[in-house]
């Protein structure tokens, strides 16, 4: 926890709770908008123009939020226009490290240790958590944004007069319908799977486990008639945000974070649907089984002993992702 820029204890999973022991996640610190022309987005300054090689991502690959992000630059055609750097999965007294473990990287443009070091840089005075994804402007040296959903959708429609490839994740007709699910996801399942696993009183976990639940049902329910998306055959960023839990969700959801009534082995129409999208080109790269599972069984407050199951065999093992 960053106060006044200064880190001032070790790295806690809950970042904060109702009086029912609810898990509350907090607000992100940074909105501003990368825009074609640099003029201001939907929220923050504006100042931030498009322009090859000047935006950097940090990312986990542990963290659904940044994997978020990922997607959108591998299904848009990012590579080469936007940077990415991975931290180390496994958290520390100090959060986010870089490098260390194997497929981390240092960090490239500052040379920080620890994440925390970037909001510093950005901001001297701030306070609050250091969290993935970043999104870093070089030119300025400043984070332009770290919630995952306005970077998602940055990155589907601001860059499109240098690289306009890929599917469009947000059309205007599917906006309201998109809208609506995606609060829905993130209620229920996308944010629920953490309200269970960081529930500090059984009526607050079982509680989330039946939203995550029920929502899982609905999904299931949603692909049984064959669509291949939740929009019939229109791949948008709701996919996206539904994908990135799934493809956790047996190594981590289910076991860590008592999300137990089944894996996703048993919900076909679901798990058809996430090797779809998994065999997507370039999606594959945006996941790593072995950063998920080191990850989130580093949190000490779920897993004091730091034991890394071996299992569940999933469809991931069998792609080598």
């Amino acid at each position: 926890m960053l106060i006044n820029g200064k880190w001032q204890e070790n790295w806690q999973p809950v970042q904060a709770k109702d009086d029912q022991g609810r898990f509350i996640r907090q607000t992100s610190s940074f909105r501003n908008w990368v825009t074609q022309d640099g003029s201001p987005g939907p929220t923050g300054s504006g100042g931030f123009q498009a322009e090859i090689g000047r935006y950097h991502l940090y990312v986990a690959y542990i963290c659904p939020w940044a994997s978020r992000t990922l997607m959108a630059r591998e299904l848009k055609g990012l590579q080469n226009v936007i940077g990415v750097t991975v931290v180390d999965p496994r958290l520390t007294d100090q959060g986010w490290q870089f490098g260390v473990y194997p497929g981390a990287d240092e960090d490239p443009l500052n040379s920080a240790r620890y994440l925390h070091e970037l909001y510093t840089l950005a901001d001297a005075a701030i306070s609050g958590r250091a969290t993935v994804p970043i999104l870093w402007d070089k030119n300025t040296a400043t984070i332009v944004n770290n919630e995952s959903a306005d970077i998602l959708r940055m990155l589907n429609s601001a860059f499109s007069g240098i690289v306009n490839q890929g599917p469009n994740l947000y059309p205007d007709d599917l906006a309201k319908d998109i809208d609506t699910l995606n609060t829905n996801l993130y209620m229920d399942l996308n944010n629920g799977v953490y309200q269970a696993g960081f529930a500090s009183s059984q009526e607050a976990y079982e509680e989330a486990y039946g939203k995550v639940f029920a929502a899982l049902d609905k999904m299931e329910s949603r692909l049984a008639d064959g669509r291949t998306y939740l929009f019939d055959d229109r791949l948008t960023e709701t996919d996206v945000r539904l994908f990135v839990t799934l493809v956790r969700f047996d190594a981590a959801y289910h076991g860590l974070f008592k999300c137990n009534r089944n894996t996703l082995r048993d919900m076909p129409y679901l798990r058809a649907y996430m090797r779809r999208t998994l065999a997507l080109e370039g999606i594959a790269d945006t996941v790593n089984l072995d950063h998920i599972k080191a990850g989130y069984y580093s949190i000490k407050a779920l897993n004091p002993t730091g034991i890394v199951p071996t299992g569940p065999i999933s469809d991931l093992d069998a792609q080598g992702v």
